[in-house]
């Protein structure tokens, strides 16, 4: 019996000096990382990773295009007048055109006013509250936000064309290369003036709104009856007429006098056809 507790006592002594080294290390190095991972997933799951950064684009300032057209009656023309020539000066704009229109039903005022845009409401709600009666009102907003974008790309297409057709010039050395290029570059130059002037034309209609005003007063109506001259100096107008128209007359058929000659040439030539004509028989 102490014999067989021996030899197991021997076999497991030898068992365990066979075990490896790296054998325990990975053993524990596999503990080590469970107990690690542990946390790390609970830690993943409970917080979620933070969103990626919102991009910040470059905005971009509408560009609008107003115009409106207001008609107001008043009582006093000449005073409402002068309180819109106030108001346009105060909000810095000017007359791009007035007319003053006085007929036998009213007398009134077309005022065609350039508003800085941002000054557009104020104007309107002062003109508003300024005292009268307001016939009609319509207001217009256009976008041409487009518009401006499309045509500022187009231009600096251009410019850079422009640009790379200088450089050919430079670089060109027959003649038949210089003409060529330079007939491109002419006409880039024409299409970078057009757009050039296009944009300054909407940028003017952005900056400075249009306001079509009218102010009108109406008038009593009263029959006025056509100015007539008397008989005595009608009847001699109508002498005189008479007399002037005679005269041209008599002036006209000397003036013909050839035509009378021909016509005399024929009557003669015709009656003695006749004559003749009338002896034979």
């Amino acid at each position: 019996m102490k014999h067989t507790i021996f030899i197991l006592f021997i076999a497991l002594l030898l068992g365990s000096c066979h075990q490896s080294p790296s054998d325990k290390a990975d053993f524990i190095a596999d503990d080590l990382m469970m107990e690690e991972m542990i946390p790390i997933t609970r830690q993943e799951l409970s917080s979620p990773p933070p969103l990626p950064p919102w991009e910040t684009k470059e905005v971009i300032k509408k560009k609008i295009i107003k115009d409106g057209r207001i008609g107001i009656e008043v009582d006093n023309l000449e005073q409402t007048k002068k309180q819109i020539d106030s108001l346009v000066v105060k909000h810095g704009g000017y007359y791009a055109n007035e007319r003053l229109n006085n007929s036998d039903w009213q007398i009134s005022y077309n005022l065609k006013i350039r508003i800085p845009s941002n000054s557009f409401e104020k104007l309107i709600g002062e003109i508003e509250t300024g005292g009268g009666e307001i016939k009609y009102k319509e207001i217009d907003a256009r976008d041409v936000t487009d518009q401006f974008i499309d045509l500022e790309i187009r231009l600096e297409n251009k410019k850079n064309y422009l640009k790379k057709y200088n450089d050919l010039l430079k670089q060109a050395k027959s003649v038949k290369d210089i003409l060529e290029i330079e007939e491109r570059i002419r006409g880039i130059e024409e299409e970078i003036e057009s757009t050039t002037g296009r944009l300054k034309y909407l940028s003017d209609l952005v900056d400075y709104s249009t306001l079509n005003l009218e102010i009108l007063k109406p008038k009593d109506y009263k029959y006025q009856p056509e100015k007539r001259d008397k008989f005595t100096k009608r009847l001699k107008h109508a002498l005189s007429k008479g007399w002037f128209g005679f005269v041209d007359f008599i002036v006209f058929v000397i003036k013909i006098w050839p035509f009378w000659i021909i016509v005399g040439i024929i009557v003669y030539a015709w009656k003695k056809y006749r004559n003749r004509k009338k002896n034979k028989e």
